[in-house]
């Protein structure tokens, strides 16, 4: 397959030049990502990395805007997912923090390390932060929350989450399903009903 792919000329796609630099980003920060230690990961030629990027730049432009599209939109879908109640609702929003898919915090984080060294990158997660506090607050106005409660309640969920991801808490599954009723209850005030947990927990994997 390797000499066929030689022999056609492959150069890889942008995808998969892409998902390597993801590999060394998370790895080893963005100072890591250059082209000819991406090409020498993938066996390919530094030339073929041209044919999808003009540079450098490009690329790094290319993980911001794919992790805009995983984190930053599966976040809001899930506060805008339909819900019952308010611990449903924040249920709905847990998923992003159970399932990587989702929400990807290693993606977060190095994204939040490279911004420390990033003056541009560091006023795109500014917005980005708000946008998503913003989303989280309109889910608590939905369920008739005050504006001023809506946003406190709603910058205590993402800023535990900014924490975890920041001093990377590592947590197995069974101990994050068994706290996320008293995370949920302390968050909106509400308690999880019984039927809401385990929907909850079936579509993550536990019957707990």
């Amino acid at each position: 397959m390797e000499q066929v792919q030689q022999e056609r000329g492959w150069r890889g796609s942008a995808e998969v030049w892409l998902d390597a630099a993801y590999d060394m980003l998370v790895e080893g920060g963005v100072e890591s990502v250059k082209v000819m230690p991406l090409a020498a990961r993938l066996g390919l030629s530094r030339t073929s990395f041209y044919w999808h990027f003009p540079d450098r730049e490009a690329l790094l432009a290319g993980l911001i805007t794919r992790w805009q599209s995983q984190n930053t939109a599966n976040l809001i879908a899930r506060t805008q997912a339909q819900a019952a109640t308010v611990a449903e609702a924040m249920l709905n929003v847990t998923d992003c923090w159970i399932t990587p898919a989702l929400f990807d915090s290693r993606m977060e984080f190095a994204i939040r390390t490279w911004a420390l060294t990033d003056s541009r990158l560091a006023e795109v997660l500014r917005g980005v932060d708000e946008t998503r506090i913003q989303a989280l607050t309109a889910l608590f106005e939905r369920f008739s929350f005050p504006p001023l409660e809506a946003r406190l309640r709603a910058q205590t969920v993402y800023l535990t989450q900014v924490g975890y991801i920041a001093m990377r808490t590592e947590e197995s599954l069974a101990l994050r399903l068994q706290r996320i009723p008293d995370y949920v209850l302390i968050f909106t005030g509400q308690a999880p009903t019984a039927a809401e947990l385990a929907a909850f927990r079936a579509r993550h994997g536990s019957a707990e």
